[in-house]
């Protein structure tokens, strides 16, 4: 399922299976699958887990997961089903003793946090709450703690096809010096991903383009 900007009233559906969906992605080739159990965002619980395990044990894809990560019980049970990253959201603005229980329960190369924006500020809760914390402060003190990789995403971007904010990659590139990003939201065509890898992004995650038909999974394999 894919959202617009975030809002749960402007779902799209684009496979009724998520488990067909992933094995179309490993069948062509693709090795890394972001997913994000939007149930759980809104549930603060992994309401999709049983899903994600399924696709972990099927298709063989490595797998971040995020949406609704609140314990880490949730995030051992993750990585225990074979799971290879787990982001942590809402709760790092919230509580960032837990994300630093996590890195030293499990190692930064399994936490991530995502940073999810709107008009730089920080969207919590399944982006339906906003918080006045600005998108680089918070990622400079999870820096701070430990963090060496975040998804970053623009929440006005998200779903539109309008391109990145390439912008806010810069700023946030430049103000990292340990941790990296990973770009999300807004990507239109494989134009996109090279201005992103020009920026010095570690990665980016594609879905709409793809589900539209703008980049296909050949163009995404061999970039």
């Amino acid at each position: 399922m894919r959202l617009f900007k975030g809002d749960f009233a402007q779902e799209t559906v684009v496979n009724a299976s998520p488990l067909a969906q992933a094995e179309i992605f490993a069948v062509a080739g693709i090795t890394y699958l972001h997913v994000v159990d939007l149930d759980g965002a809104l549930d603060g619980r992994a309401t999709s887990a049983p899903i994600i395990e399924e696709i972990v044990a099927k298709t063989g894809l490595k797998i971040e997961v995020g949406g609704g990560i609140r314990t880490l019980e949730q995030i051992s049970d993750y990585l225990a089903k074979g799971v290879d990253r787990v982001i942590i959201g809402s709760m790092a603005v919230k509580s960032p003793d837990f994300v630093k229980a996590a890195l030293d329960q499990f190692g930064a190369d399994k936490i991530v946090v995502g940073i999810d924006a709107k008009n730089g500020l920080v969207a919590t809760e399944g982006w339906l709450e906003t918080s006045d914390l600005d998108f680089i402060s918070l990622a400079l003190e999870m820096e701070k703690i430990g963090v060496r990789l975040f998804v970053y995403t623009d929440v006005d971007r998200d779903g539109t096809l309008t391109g990145p904010n390439f912008e806010h990659y810069e700023k946030l590139q430049a103000a990292l010096t340990s941790a990296t990003v990973i770009a999300s939201g807004g990507i239109a065509q494989l134009s996109d991903l090279t201005k992103l890898a020009e920026i010095g992004v570690a990665g980016t995650i594609v879905g709409k383009a793809y589900y539209n038909g703008n980049v296909s999974l050949d163009e995404l394999r061999e970039f």
